[in-house]
């Protein structure tokens, strides 16, 4: 494949006011790509468009948005052609986790976790996947999470959303295949960003080391980077090593370990 030209490029990334998606936005802008930047906090969008334009001199749109509402690509799609742009690569990295036994957790939060893990993921790629694919020059990504790779007790949805995310992503990577769009699912472990707090427990890294947001975006910028990138990349070596012992075990076996292991650090 031909390498991904930054310059001509206009990358949507959603969550991108703080954390991997802040950086994300961050790196892109260094390499030229023009940004269209989602999330909730109008603020820090534009606090974050001011610092890249004014560092990279590259267009900057922002379009403040809540992902938890119905029809996030459509609307995200009209935002983007209201301002005159084409956007050619996107970024799905807002989400947000829930921790605690399934039978105590508040429904309507549980609903939105699904509504911005799943649901809109899924309507932004659809949205803007025909572009894409015309373009032939760019990147979709979707950061899904090694929680993706295994059930976990006490983030039994979080987990499954991302196991949605890494199968659905891997699935667009073949169907994309000769367009062009190199297509990526991004599986972060623990890292230091805010999603702890939306959590509300430093439990629910199970107790493993945590990555920069940085490291995270290295091994996704240099997967991207490749002539022929996989499907999906695990981000940290101690991450992909925890994946392939995970393998070796009985679903069952499995199952009890990451119980144990959240309730060893809850």
């Amino acid at each position: 494949m031909t390498p991904v030209d930054y310059r001509r490029q206009t990358t949507l990334i959603t969550g991108a006011s703080s954390g991997i998606g802040a950086e994300f936005a961050r790196r892109l802008a260094a390499r030229g790509s023009g940004l269209v930047l989602v999330a909730r906090r109008a603020a820090r969008l534009e606090a974050l468009a001011a610092e890249l334009t004014a560092a990279h001199g590259v267009p900057v749109a922002v379009v403040p948005m809540d992902l938890s509402l119905p029809g996030a690509g459509q609307k995200l799609a009209a935002a983007v052609a209201e301002r005159g742009l084409t956007v050619t690569s996107v970024i799905n990295n807002a989400g947000f986790g829930t921790f605690g036994p399934f039978h105590g957790e508040d429904p309507q939060r549980l609903a939105e976790e699904i509504a911005v893990d799943v649901a809109a993921l899924v309507d932004i790629s659809r949205a803007f996947i025909e572009p894409l694919r015309a373009a032939g020059s760019g990147v979709l990504v979707n950061v899904a999470s090694v929680a993706g790779y295994q059930p976990s007790p006490s983030m039994a949805v979080y987990a499954a959303t991302k196991a949605f995310v890494l199968s659905f992503t891997e699935a667009l990577w073949q169907e994309s295949r000769g367009t062009g769009l190199r297509v990526l699912a991004l599986s972060p472990g623990a890292t230091s960003t805010e999603f702890f707090e939306v959590v509300g427990t430093d439990a629910a890294d199970g107790g493993t080391p945590r990555q920069t947001v940085a490291e995270v975006v290295d091994v996704a910028l240099r997967t991207l980077d490749r002539r022929d990138p996989p499907p999906s990349v695990i981000s940290g070596r101690r991450n992909r090593v925890l994946v392939s012992l995970s393998r070796l075990l009985s679903r069952r076996r499995k199952v009890m370990v990451m119980g144990a292991l959240f309730a060893r650090n809850a």
